[in-house]
């Protein structure tokens, strides 16, 4: 216990340190979010505040784990994929030189071995094995889980606080199942997201811009990753599936609907569960409460599957994120999908 109460107060205390200075260096880079049709805020707004995350989480892992080869593999491509997001965050780099850097990001943790090879299925004791799709499978999940975490990332303390929510969900889960590791990285990775809430939370002065959100979004990917090479559990990789639903779900919508209307997956829209929202009457505030309430929803039915792996919990899963579905299409979100 001692262990993840270090990792998570160096990795809180370090980003709440640094955040001031990191918003300074990016309006002085020019890394500014402007107000325009699609965005919510009414004045320029500092970004990349996703180096401060980045920088309390690298201090936070330093001071409180053993740096294993695999964990330097997850340490090098979380910082390849902060240099792609500071770049963009800069320059605004096409959404596909961005997803390059995704897949290059993700081939790191592949080529340190961390991927996924085999998993046991739950509760029977049967091992289901990837053999030649491991590599794709593994860059599939990681490239995935990073765009669900940025494409969310759309109001104050929106991304920050799901992601948060997600890696107290999966600290916990794993020191449930002896995943000593994967509970103090995602311990860190907590304490760095609840430091930069209280910069971020509405009205914001800093966004963590796509450093941030690509990085929250891969890491909890590699670390899950990390978890099965440990176990082979396939609930390392469910619990942060089911704990980040919302933005999953979130983006699964926007696919389906920018390819319904002709346009591009990749062009951003209005369409987005918080945008509807916002549309709905609910204010910023409103509107990110409700969201980390259906997170923690999500979250709390993840914990219950790991104590009953079987039917039942899956059933739990499925009846919140029916609720999920069921909400939304009252509110009219899925409407034109």
């Amino acid at each position: 216990m001692h262990t993840y109460v270090v990792a998570f107060v160096i990795g809180l205390a370090a980003c709440y340190i640094l955040t001031p200075p990191v918003s300074r260096l990016a309006a002085r880079l020019g890394a500014i979010d402007r107000p325009d049709h699609r965005k919510v805020h009414k004045e320029p707004v500092p970004r990349m505040g996703g180096l401060a995350i980045y920088a309390g989480f690298v201090a936070a892992i330093f001071a409180s784990v053993h740096v294993s080869y695999e964990i330097a593999g997850l340490l090098l491509g979380g910082t390849l994929i902060v240099i792609v997001g500071v770049i963009d965050d800069i320059y605004q780099i096409p959404a596909k030189i961005k997803l390059m850097g995704q897949i290059a990001a993700a081939g790191v943790l592949v080529l340190f071995g961390v991927k996924i090879e085999w998993l046991t299925y739950p509760g029977t004791g049967g091992y289901l094995f990837m053999d030649s799709f491991s590599v794709p499978v593994t860059i599939l999940w990681v490239v995935s889980m990073t765009n669900a975490l940025n494409l969310i990332d759309g109001l104050d303390g929106l991304a920050a606080g799901v992601s948060m929510i997600a890696s107290l969900t999966v600290c916990f889960v794993a020191v449930q199942n002896g995943l000593y590791p994967v509970a103090v990285m995602t311990a860190a990775l907590s304490g760095a997201t609840f430091a930069f809430i209280k910069y971020n939370f509405n009205p914001a002065s800093i966004f963590m811009g796509d450093t941030g959100s690509m990085f929250l979004g891969y890491m909890l990917a590699a670390i899950s990753v990390f978890g099965v090479v440990k176990s082979a559990a396939a609930i390392a990789l469910l619990t942060p599936a089911v704990a980040l639903g919302l933005p999953i779900i979130d983006t699964c919508c926007a696919i389906l609907r920018r390819y319904n209307n002709g346009k591009p997956i990749f062009q951003p829209d209005k369409g987005h569960l918080h945008h509807r929202l916002l549309a709905a009457g609910l204010s910023q505030k409103q509107a990110v409460f409700l969201m980390y309430l259906i997170s923690a929803a999500l979250s709390a039915s993840a914990v219950f599957f790991t104590g009953y792996v079987n039917l039942t919990g899956l059933a739990v899963i499925g009846a919140v994120i029916a609720a999920v579905f069921v909400g939304a299409k009252k509110m009219g979100i899925l409407n034109d999908i």
